[in-house]
């Protein structure tokens, strides 16, 4: 039995979208055009097409007998999440030769690491990367010439990007191809001691490095359980790549097999009989399933911007009170940093996306009955583990677990760390915000305290190394918008508050911005909306306003008098620093046109 709250908020999405639902379907069933592509484009088109192929693809292209893939690859050496992407087409081609298909690599896509240009003014640039990555997508696959495509991308902006560039194909099956966790390395603990030694100046650079770099060791996402890892979770439990794919390290035979099947399944649902479009497989039950686990698993705030802008690429409405809704039906089941102790390799052997899944469908707060990228055999499967055969040629899933290999990593449904997900909805006077509580101890979820107001994260570095933040306060960081400057995550403030925090001191931040995927030890009300260059009520704050936080009730709030409050004139921020330099003058109209926080804060939809 589905759970009456899950569905009840599923049938209000489809009640919501049904008009912009509607339109999407007929878009896409407009571009469907049966048969292959080389039968509809011309001499010309075709040759330029496959000019570059050798004779037994372009014989094959040409004569329609296979379906031929496109590739689309966030590929680039010097981010270790995507350096595994570079011997991927390669492989792709050889299993697509395999199946009687072709693959070619259809255009490349940006990727971008917040965690090089963290605190930097290269941050500007990263939220709107995903709307250029989703642009670049359909410019690589304009050229109409494939039956389905493969998606090659792991990391922050980067999924969310392709997920929305392949809805604007909503006709072409699609599958994602992950590339894996890179190996466990530095304890979590440790690093985060050693960056906040370094916040308060008790340790140099030459050490802080040295830790860095035992945490980010080798090629391989990160091994916390931020947005990247955040958005695997996603896409494997909305039925967008194979089960069980999303964890397994780079360079691995097990890795390699699966990319061998993940083509061999994309071949088959290309299939007229088989035949299941991107559209089929992201529906708004699947959108659901997607809420449900980002809020068990304790995952990424920077979703609340992602699945609302994603779904809206679908025809479909989603609102940030339908998670505050989920939330509070949905358990939170596991500890991963920077929820807890382990990394995403911890979590996947005690086991991982299976045992999770199986928990959450036997107890009904997912939907079952979806299309994934399997066909129509709906989320079952995606409670089996993939090993290697025999004779190591191929993939065969077994069932998981019965009982989680780690209960301090990963806890059944009846015996979770918390009966409400890991965000939050915050409501008030300052407007509405998230915020992620599956990280903070129970007694840093109510803040009262004065507010100290900020216009740049530099400012409030600059205050607490002169010794002038040595009390209770909230931090309110504003003009950080998708407006401002383009919604930069603040995560590195995440040290300095966690060193007051430390000390005794309650502390809190307020901010327009976005905080990292890995954030969360200090309370932190993100996302606000309207944001301060806006009017809206962040931009009245003033220094020594008393705020509340109470993160248990959903509340957020300045007190100061209603009318006073409605009587003071909005702060106006200094924005020229942000408006050239590293590129940002090339993003200016983006900046003018982003829609707000709870739209997702983009310029496409």
């Amino acid at each position: 039995m589905l759970h009456s709250k899950v569905q009840a908020v599923t049938e209000r999405i489809i009640e919501r979208s049904e008009e912009t639902r509607a339109q999407y379907l007929a878009q896409v069933d407009k571009a469907h055009i049966e048969g292959r592509a080389s039968s509809r484009l011309s001499c010309g088109n075709l040759a330029h097409a496959i000019a570059a192929s050798d004779e037994k693809d372009k014989n094959l292209i040409a004569s329609g007998r296979g379906p031929n893939l496109a590739i689309v690859t966030a590929y680039n050496d010097m981010l270790s999440a995507h350096q595994p992407y570079g011997a991927y087409p390669s492989q792709l081609k050889e299993a697509a030769a395999r199946c009687g298909a072709t693959a070619q690599v259809a255009g490349g896509v940006p990727a971008m690491c917040d965690g090089v240009t963290q605190g930097r003014a290269g941050m500007e640039l990263s939220l709107f990367s995903r709307d250029v990555i989703a642009m670049s997508t359909a410019i690589a696959l304009s050229h109409d010439v494939f039956e389905g495509a493969m998606y090659l991308g792991i990391c922050d902006k980067i999924v969310p990007g392709l997920v929305i560039g392949a809805l604007a194909f909503g006709h072409l099956p699609a599958m994602f191809v992950p590339a894996g966790p890179m190996p466990t390395g530095l304890a979590n603990a440790e690093k985060v001691r050693v960056r906040q030694l370094f916040a308060e100046g008790k340790v140099g650079r030459k050490e802080l490095l040295e830790a860095e770099s035992a945490s980010y060791h080798s090629p391989g996402t990160c091994t916390f359980y931020g947005t990247a890892n955040s958005n695997q979770m996603l896409v494997e439990i909305m039925g967008l790549q194979l089960p069980g794919s999303s964890f397994v390290n780079p360079g691995t035979e097990l890795r390699q097999a699966l990319n061998g099947a993940a083509v061999e399944q994309l071949v088959r649902i290309t299939e007229p009989s088989q035949h299941t479009p991107i559209a089929k497989i992201l529906t708004e039950k699947a959108f659901v399933n997607g809420i449900v686990g980002l809020l068990a698993t304790g995952g990424s705030t920077n979703h609340t911007l992602h699945l609302v802008a994603m779904a809206r690429a679908a025809g479909i409405q989603l609102t940030w009170q339908d998670m505050a809704e989920l939330s509070e039906v949905v358990p939170l089941l596991c500890r991963v940093y920077p929820n807890g102790t382990a990394d995403i390799n911890h979590f996947a052997a005690a086991g991982g996306m299976q045992f999770l899944i199986r928990e959450l469908l036997g107890a009904g707060l997912l939907h079952a009955d979806v299309h994934t990228v399997l066909g129509d055999s709906g989320l079952e499967p995606y409670c089996r583990d993939p090993f290697l055969n025999e004779d190591k040629s191929g993939v065969v899933w077994r069932p998981a677990p019965e009982t989680s290999g780690d209960p301090d990593v990963i806890r059944p449904v009846n015996e979770p760390f918390s009966h409400h997900g890991g965000l939050q909805l915050l409501e008030g006077n300052l407007g509405r915000s998230v915020i992620k509580v599956s990280a903070l101890k129970p007694e840093n979820l109510q803040v009262k305290a004065p507010a100290v107001v900020f216009h740049s994260q530099d400012q409030l570095l600059e205050r607490f190394k002169a010794g002038e933040l040595e009390k209770d306060f909230v931090a309110v960081v504003r003009f950080q918008g998708p407006q401002a400057n383009g919604m930069p995550e603040l995560h590195k403030l995440t040290p300095t508050l966690g060193v007051l925090q430390d000390r005794g001191f309650k502390v809190a931040l307020i901010t327009d911005g976005r905080m990292s995927g890995a954030s969360g030890k200090v309370p932190a009300a993100i996302h606000m909306s309207p944001e301060a260059v806006e009017g809206g009520p962040i931009a009245k704050v003033r220094d020594g306003d008393l705020i509340e936080l109470d993160a248990d009730a959903g509340i957020l709030r300045v007190l100061v008098d209603d009318a006073e409050l409605a009587a003071r004139e909005p702060a106006s921020g200094d924005l020229s620093s942000s408006a050239r330099g590293t590129g940002r003058e090339l993003f200016a109209n983006m900046r003018s046109l982003a829609s707000g926080a709870e739209s997702g804060a983009s310029i496409l939809y």
